[in-house]
């Protein structure tokens, strides 16, 4: 006997997930409105990228907010409220907490706490491409494409937080051997990520190669008075998007020999984790 649906069932963590959601998207507002604009007035390293690598927070707020609607569907509460339970709600307090201490200059704490956000969306990464396979358009436009979106995405907040946390002021110190050394170990291990990504399926984790390309491209973009630094990015940033390509031409092959597009494999998940 099938046990019939309510929109009330597991009414609690749904008012609490719409809660921090309006948190989490209150603390990236708040980057934007404050009177210093971070993404403009912040500590300039080797590795920051231009302004617009941070637009992609509104992709991911927009994709959320499909997610938080997805949320009072029968499928949607399988996979939010059943499987990623209180880890959703606990990783929107983490973020929060990690752009107000970046966007106050705590990068410190702002870097220990990247570490906080990396690991609760690998977690909640894991559990959906591991265990809960795309059915429905919905299920990969409002479950899975988000997670892959901030899973690419929060790898690179690590790598910039760890720069701005202990790395020199690209405005008052000049870039020495080992600031180029580390920045090129950083922009190859983003590269590498990438195409871990790509090639972990036949058709990879399409989102988060793209997530981690258009941030490459955009060190490049903002990485101008360093030759080294700045022509390594471009040639990271090409690699990247290879992989990008690699992985949409195995998503295009895939869905016409499955009649649908799935943006990853669900039974081989990667598990690429900036932690």
């Amino acid at each position: 006997m099938s046990v019939r649906y309510s929109w009330t069932d597991g009414i609690f963590l749904k008012i609490v997930n719409i809660i921090v959601y309006v948190l989490f998207l209150g603390s990236n507002i708040y980057t934007v409105a404050a009177p210093s604009d971070i993404y403009f007035t912040g500590k300039e390293t080797y590795i920051t990228p231009a302004p617009w690598a941070f637009l992609i927070w509104t992709v991911i707020h927009i994709l959320l907010l499909g997610t938080i609607i997805y949320q009072f569907f029968p499928d949607g509460k399988r996979t939010i409220i059943d499987a990623i339970s209180w880890r959703l709600p606990l990783l929107g307090v983490l973020n929060a907490i990690f752009v107000n201490l970046w966007a106050r200059q705590s990068y410190i704490a702002a870097f220990i706490f990247a570490l906080f956000v990396s690991s609760a969306v690998t977690h909640i990464y894991y559990i959906v491409k591991k265990h809960h396979a795309s059915q429905s358009l919905a299920d990969e436009l409002f479950i899975h494409l988000p997670f892959s979106l901030y899973h690419g995405w929060t790898t690179v907040l690590v790598i910039l937080t760890v720069f701005e946390a202990f790395g020199n002021n690209a405005l008052h110190d000049k870039a020495g051997v080992w600031t180029k050394v580390l920045v090129f170990l950083a922009l190859f291990f983003l590269e590498a990520t990438a195409a871990t990504y790509a090639f972990s399926t036949p058709e990879g984790d399409l989102p988060a190669s793209i997530a981690i390309c258009w941030s490459l491209f955009a060190i490049f973009a903002h990485q101008p008075s360093t030759g080294f630094i700045h022509w390594s990015a471009l040639a990271f940033s090409i690699l990247s998007l290879v992989w990008v390509l690699k992985g949409a031409y195995g998503l295009f092959v895939r869905s016409r020999a499955s009649g649908g597009i799935r943006l990853e494999d669900p039974e081989r998940a990667p598990l690429v984790g900036a932690n």
